[in-house]
């Protein structure tokens, strides 16, 4: 359903610059509803970069079948961006805000930088793919795309992708809903086209049960759990007395149908397009189906990366005026977009596709598990509130505790980063853990289990006195205000 522009607040209007940072969004301006995030997280999910996620998947080595089975159960973490929206609506404001309550305002720093780096590094993986399309647009009308035409098209990219994110909340939710309909029909048509094409066979064998596991910690951070850190950002304009049920179908919903759809056609698409999971999978795989699919795939294709990367600018503003940087949302996003312009020029020239989300994962992985369980951990033990106010100040207060460091959640930080790398598999790292399991390529990924597991127990354990005191007073300041 469209939003219907006349009953929008003037601080967040569809195609005006949004006055809202991390600042708390009063009840009156509170305009969204749950089949407004619906819409929002459907336009961003139906999106090409997760049909390549599913092509990625098959590049461990698995079955079409095992594909399938690590697609449906990694895309369950969905649940967790779900849980991870219901915050917002009572705090009135951004999950790097909301943060300072298990972390102290200090202690958030710190994990506000580690979702900073997060967010630039897909916004980068967004734009790195815009370029390769673009290149294969030029290639298509006859053009070499030499260095300065890839410079060039990395500043198109960038100077496009900055406009929704600088327009702010309510561009981008009306946008996305909008774009829905032409992204489900571009994957419809190509779902039509591969149907006779796959290999259902392929890779018949499967993969160990130790690389069935590497593929779903993959599958499951560039999920549900790769998003969790969004889900306030944009649950924040509903009001307060919204039914939590409601926000989690209506995430879940949006996001797992859609994803586990899309990556088992890229899956689907891999098993039988040559090096679907790399850099040169990501153009070559238009070109397995008619010729006259090409150039709208490719076209609609970048919109969609654009809608997808415009969460992603967007969360890592408000982020980086939660790190403490005394700037205005919009101007955050401009000094985003000029750093992914940076990291992607060294994507295109110096590095492969593949080896570059592989290691942007591995560096997901090992500290957003812990995050998601402390921040959920802490949300359930404190009865589901927060004193919005105290959460506003950056120091003293209710969530400023020692030197505004919470140091039972920094410490389970800690102790389930390390446990994540203990469980860790990459081409370069082995966990000790995982080394156990067997030999080469051959060993199971239990980082983001462990990650999630120790984080979560570590912090209930070392917090759970001393919270249960500090929510008494904070139920007392919400009766008094």
């Amino acid at each position: 359903m469209a939003i219907a522009e006349k009953s929008l607040p003037e601080s967040d209007e569809p195609f005006h610059i949004e006055q809202h940072g991390i600042d708390f969004v009063p009840e009156t301006e509170r305009w969204a509803r749950p089949r407004h995030l619906l819409g929002m997280w459907s336009g961003a999910i139906v999106n090409f970069e997760i049909l390549v996620y599913g092509a990625v998947l098959m590049s461990f080595g698995v079955s079409f079948l095992q594909a399938v089975i690590i697609i449906v159960v990694g895309n369950l973490s969905y649940l967790l961006l779900g849980l991870t929206s219901l915050q917002g609506p009572q705090a009135g404001t951004t999950t790097f805000v909301i943060n300072r309550a298990p972390y102290g305002q200090n202690g958030n720093r710190l994990i506000a930088l580690f979702n900073w780096a997060t967010q630039v590094g897909f916004e980068t993986e967004g734009i790195f793919i815009l370029v390769l399309i673009g290149e294969a647009l030029a290639a298509k009308a006859g053009f070499a795309s030499g260095t300065p035409m890839k410079v060039v098209f990395i500043l198109v990219a960038a100077a496009i992708q900055l406009l929704l994110p600088l327009l702010g909340h309510a561009t981008i939710v009306k946008s996305l809903q909008v774009l829905l309909v032409p992204f489900v029909a571009l994957f419809v048509i190509m779902a039509v086209l591969t149907v006779g094409k796959v290999h259902v066979g392929s890779f018949s064998n499967g993969a160990s049960w130790q690389v069935f596991m590497q593929g779903l910690a993959f599958v499951v951070v560039t999920s549900g759990l790769g998003w969790t850190e969004n889900g306030n950002d944009y649950s924040r304009y509903l009001p307060p007395d919204t039914e939590p049920r409601r926000i989690v179908g209506a995430v879940f919903t949006a996001t797992f149908i859609p994803s586990v759809l899309l990556m088992t056609l890229g899956a689907a698409v891999a098993t039988y397009v040559k090096n679907a999971g790399d850099n040169s999978g990501v153009t070559n795989i238009p070109h397995a189906f008619s010729s006259w699919f090409v150039v709208p795939f490719f076209v609609v294709a970048i919109l969609q990366v654009f809608a997808i990367n415009s969460l992603d600018l967007y969360s890592s503003g408000v982020t980086l005026q939660a790190i403490g940087l005394r700037i205005k949302r919009w101007q955050a996003v401009f000094l985003d977009t000029v750093i992914c312009c940076g990291l992607t020029a060294y994507g295109i020239f110096d590095s492969s596709f593949n080896r570059l989300l592989t290691d942007f994962v591995v560096c997901v992985i090992v500290w957003i598990g812990p995050w998601t369980a402390i921040f959920l951990v802490d949300w359930t033990m404190r009865r589901k509130r927060y004193v919005p106010s105290e959460l506003q100040r950056t120091a003293g207060g209710l969530y400023w505790r020692t030197g505004g460091i919470h140091w039972p959640a920094i410490v389970a930080q800690a102790l389930g980063t390390f446990a994540a790398l203990m469980g860790l598999v990459t081409p370069f790292y082995t966990g000790l853990i995982s080394q156990a399991t067997g030999s080469g390529f051959n060993q199971a990924d239990f980082s983001v289990f462990l990650g999630v597991g120790v984080g979560g127990l570590a912090y209930y354990l070392l917090a759970h006195h001393s919270l249960r005191r500090e929510t008494d007073l904070q139920d007392r300041l919400l009766e008094a205000s």
